[in-house]
């Protein structure tokens, strides 16, 4: 893994539906995650490995939160799908599923890895917290929270997209959002 190729491809921006993950995060973990559909997924750049991020995350029209994000299969738990499993820092009280998620990636934590046991994965989970929160404070990074990327997605598109066009409208919406030249 080369670090440089992954940075190349921050900051990332995504939209997408949230969606049912794998049930662990709030039950097993004590850390809620906000999930994206396969379709988000697959359109990560290649050079993105996996690992753990971190950024900003808006549920909605609400408020931006710091967020901390797993990219990958998770090996401890030995899935065979690549997902996207934000954690937000944010209590909001319940699930959102079916609510818009909007995030910038903004940077890179650490590789995934396994662990011998859930505490320790617990423990690891907190560590990056506590990294991205770190991170995310510095201004250059405060500065992407008020990105116009984050406002109403009915004012950027021509009218609110349906929950079938959303991943696709959210798509040319993140495409004309794009930062770094490719």
């Amino acid at each position: 893994m080369k670090l440089d190729k992954i940075m190349n491809c921050l900051p990332h921006f995504c939209c997408g539906s949230v969606v049912k993950g794998f049930g662990r995060g709030s039950k097993e973990l004590g850390i809620p995650t906000a999930n994206f559909p396969e379709s988000v997924v697959d359109k990560l750049p290649d050079d993105m490995q996996t690992g753990i991020y971190y950024g900003w995350a808006q549920v909605d029209n609400g408020d931006v939160h710091k967020m901390v994000m797993s990219v990958g299969w998770n090996p401890f738990y030995k899935n065979t799908k690549k997902s996207m499993e934000t954690h937000i820092m944010h209590d909001f009280g319940g699930d959102f599923y079916g609510s818009i998620l909007k995030l910038i990636i903004l940077g890179y934590i650490r590789p995934e890895q396994n662990f011998t046991s859930i505490d320790n994965l617990i423990s690891a989970i907190h560590n990056d917290i506590n990294i991205a929160t770190a991170e995310l404070s510095k201004q250059e990074m405060v500065e992407f929270s008020k990105h116009s990327f984050f406002q109403d997605i009915a004012s950027i598109t021509s009218k609110q997209p349906t929950k079938g066009q959303l991943d696709v409208t959210a798509d040319k919406v993140v495409n004309g959002f794009q930062t770094k030249e490719t």
